[in-house]
């Protein structure tokens, strides 16, 4: 029984070994890591210059608009301003609202406070206009 034990331990003992020697070799043949540095440089194509590292990157510049937005909404009251007025076909064709839209705004504008004035031309139209905030008086 001896002679059986012995193999056994004798077989065990080498497929240890030989998984151990198997390690050692794939660490011995395994890649060095790369550094940050090394890693930008291979990024970088030939005759490139190497940015210098930065502890704090700069957050972008922000474009400033040189004039402000043109909403729709102002777009319908600078026409609705005017001493024509707007009518519902101008105001739907001007901001691609559908005509139960632009109602619905002009509904708004009365409810912020606006006088929304309503008329009919001759060809008998309605035409919707706001009177203009006349300024207070600076020497009153």
């Amino acid at each position: 029984m001896t002679d059986t034990t012995n193999t056994k331990k004798s077989a065990q003992t080498s497929r240890h070994s030989a998984a151990a020697e198997a390690e050692s070799a794939a660490v011995a043949i395994a890649p060095k890591k790369q550094t940050k540095a090394e890693t930008r440089r291979r990024a970088q194509p030939k005759g490139a210059k190497e940015k210098p590292a930065t502890k704090e990157e700069k957050p972008p510049k922000l474009a400033v608009p040189s004039e402000p937005r043109q909403t729709k909404a102002a777009t319908v009251e600078a026409m609705l301003c005017r001493k024509e007025g707007a009518s519902l076909g101008a105001i739907c064709t001007a901001t691609g609202w559908q005509a139960h839209t632009c109602r619905a705004f002009l509904t708004g504008l009365r409810k912020k406070g606006k006088e929304v004035i309503r008329d009919k031309d001759k060809d008998g139209t309605t035409i919707y206009r706001i009177e203009p905030a006349e300024p207070a008086n600076a020497s009153a």
